[in-house]
């Protein structure tokens, strides 16, 4: 029993290696080739004014539009664990492959933070047989890469017992996931190890072959950093770079009337999407330093904010084709 116990995590691990090696980064210019892939998230409807479309019609606009692949969000209204069965899942699959698209990554959204301050439910294990479902839905979809998040921070609570909550849910997590040979995206998106520094310090606790990094442009920006540390931050995380996705945003200032002082105050700063190359992320820099690094992954795009010029489907079919259109220039 024990012998094929380790057979098992042998073979599970090489699947793990085999999914993530696939897509890491060579080290050599010449081998930069990215394709392209919309995420579902930008016709969900979530955000003020955004149209929402169904899997179907989502697959579709993809095609139409011309991107290479899709992302899907796994949860409602796209490919929730809750409405897909094996029926479900062989039908989606089949769909996928016959408009001749790739399904890169299953969006999945983890929080391992959430219920820190309820020391009795055991929300780590939760989430991490909540992401072994997510891997297996993957797998049955054809893909073996799941997109999943850290964890936000929680006043009141030691930093450290929020990161160990992280560390252990990234764990339990990459140990299920690598049964189905499938690779965990870590995206640089919520409060735990946000910045480059703490999450290439993250990914390397972990140590686990199929738990790598999503990384994105969008935080970088937002955290100051200038274009050489974004050049620095890309070339720190190149071992575990093997998805990211983009959008391009601007900052609105925001003041409030201090009736007292008979003057304005400044609030913080509200964020907007805007097309690509009209906003404030030196996707410039970022993407010559994807290049240098051999980055061979896909570029996902999303429409994740209220977007300039409203979310009717005119306006996202342009501002998608107007990514299509950037990337061509690269």
């Amino acid at each position: 029993m024990l012998r094929h116990y380790l057979i098992l995590v042998v073979v599970m691990l090489g699947l793990a290696q085999e999914a993530s090696a696939s897509k890491a980064p060579t080290g050599n210019p010449k081998d930069f080739k990215v394709k392209t892939c919309l995420h579902s998230v930008s016709y969900a409807g979530f955000w003020r004014g955004q149209a929402r479309l169904g899997v179907d019609e989502f697959l579709v606009k993809a095609k139409q539009l011309g991107f290479d692949g899709v992302m899907l969000m796994a949860k409602r209204p796209h490919v929730s664990l809750l409405d897909y069965d094996s029926a479900a899942r062989k039908a989606l699959r089949r769909r996928i492959e016959s408009l001749g698209l790739e399904l890169v990554c299953l969006a999945g959204y983890t929080d391992f933070t959430a219920g820190v301050d309820k020391a009795g439910i055991p929300n780590v294990e939760i989430q991490a047989c909540y992401v072994e479902q997510l891997a297996e839905l993957a797998a049955d979809l054809g893909t073996d890469m799941v997109r999943i998040f850290t964890g936000y921070e929680r006043s009141g609570v030691p930093f450290d017992k929020q990161y160990a909550m992280v560390l252990e849910g990234l764990k339990l997590s990459g140990r299920k996931a690598a049964r189905y040979g499938v690779t965990l995206a870590v995206q640089n998106h919520h409060d735990i190890a946000v910045h480059h520094d703490m999450m290439y310090w993250l990914l390397k606790e972990v140590n686990l072959p199929n738990v790598k990094a999503a990384f994105d442009a969008w935080s970088p920006t937002l955290e100051g950093l200038s274009s050489e540390q974004i050049k620095a931050a890309v070339l720190k995380m190149k071992p575990f770079i093997v998805h990211t996705t983009a959008a391009d945003y601007v900052r609105l200032p925001r003041y409030r009337y201090e009736s007292g002082l008979t003057n304005y105050v400044q609030s913080e700063t509200l964020i907007r999407a805007v097309p690509m190359g009209k906003g404030i992320i030196d996707y410039e820099t970022f993407f010559k330093t994807l290049k240098e690094i051999g980055y061979q992954g896909y570029i996902a795009y999303e429409m994740c904010e209220v977007l300039d010029g409203g979310g009717d489907i005119e306006n996202l079919d342009k501002t998608a084709k107007d990514f299509l259109e950037y990337v061509k220039r690269l």
